[in-house]
């Protein structure tokens, strides 16, 4: 029993810290019509910004998740003005390689920046330690992770289906020629969409930076997760993008505790299931209800 609570907590763990990476791609693709190779970088920077923040500055953890999103956000906004705003008329293959090449270009920038070795990041004083569940000492940072999915889960769905803003951004998602003669300022609603998209980013990268090591190519692999998470939920969905997130996370936590030999292949293995059975994902347009 103690054995299977632990590998539901880290699949939990797993999945809401993927699902809030993944939404943020989500999120762009669904409004922006592009599919950003870049966004593993922005939640890469938010970890390092937070590095820096606490390491360097003597910042708190608490300030370092506030300000570190922000700073990524403002990356985010120069990022869409003056690169992303040329290709939107374009095929999609230019913005495809274009953000490639702004992986590669802030993967760069960091090693010049911070050098090539892992650094880390200690949790607050607060979330350290274990907690009890059914006699298993799981850790508090763990629940922590857990708890900042649920919340991000929740307020993004209020967000877009309870909020005049929320409704402003699926109209520009829906038909930009109609909301721009509604008077919608759909160039700033873009710009503010890839911003906060960054930001969720940053946010999962400042939680993920106590619990995984942060280093120059942390962003590639979690670009290939999110993914894996939004291929299986479906693209521009966001109950698929929870769905194919606990379903990666599940593959991750019990895949890794009772199939370790091929644990790393398991992910591909169901991706590749729902692309032959749902090519459009499990939830994505076309997708039976």
């Amino acid at each position: 029993m103690q054995s299977f609570i632990a590998a539901l907590l880290n699949s939990l763990d797993i999945a809401l810290l993927l699902f809030v990476i993944a939404v943020g791609l989500n999120i762009i693709f669904g409004v922006l019509n592009v599919i950003n190779f870049a966004h593993g970088a922005l939640y890469m920077l938010g970890a390092y910004f937070a590095y820096t923040a606490m390491g360097l500055l003597g910042l708190s953890f608490w300030v370092a998740l506030v300000v570190a999103p922000l700073l990524v956000a403002v990356v985010a906004i120069a990022i869409e003005r003056l690169m992303l705003r040329t290709v939107y008329d374009r095929h999609i293959t230019d913005s495809l390689l274009l953000t490639f090449a702004l992986l590669l270009i802030i993967d760069e920038s960091v090693r010049m920046i911070w050098g090539p070795s892992i650094q880390v990041v200690d949790p607050p004083a607060l979330l350290t330690g274990t907690f009890s569940v059914f006699g298993l000492n799981y850790p508090v940072y763990g629940l922590f992770v857990i708890a900042v999915g649920i919340a991000m889960m929740l307020g993004l769905w209020l967000l877009f289906t309870r909020t005049r803003l929320g409704r402003i951004v699926r109209a520009a998602a829906l038909d930009r020629e109609m909301a721009q003669t509604l008077g919608i300022n759909v160039p700033m609603v873009i710009t503010g969409v890839f911003a906060f998209g960054a930001w969720i980013a940053a946010v999962g990268g400042v939680v993920a930076a106590p619990m995984r090591a942060i280093g120059p190519a942390m962003g590639e692999k979690i670009i290939i997760e999110s993914f894996i998470v939004v291929v299986i939920g479906g693209l521009g969905s966001f109950p698929g993008t929870l769905l194919g997130a606990l379903v990666l996370g599940f593959i991750h936590g019990f895949g890794g505790r009772y199939l370790p030999e091929i644990n790393l292949v398991l992910p591909y293995i169901g991706m590749a299931l729902v692309l032959l059975l749902k090519p459009q994902g499990l939830m994505g347009k076309g997708a039976s209800a």
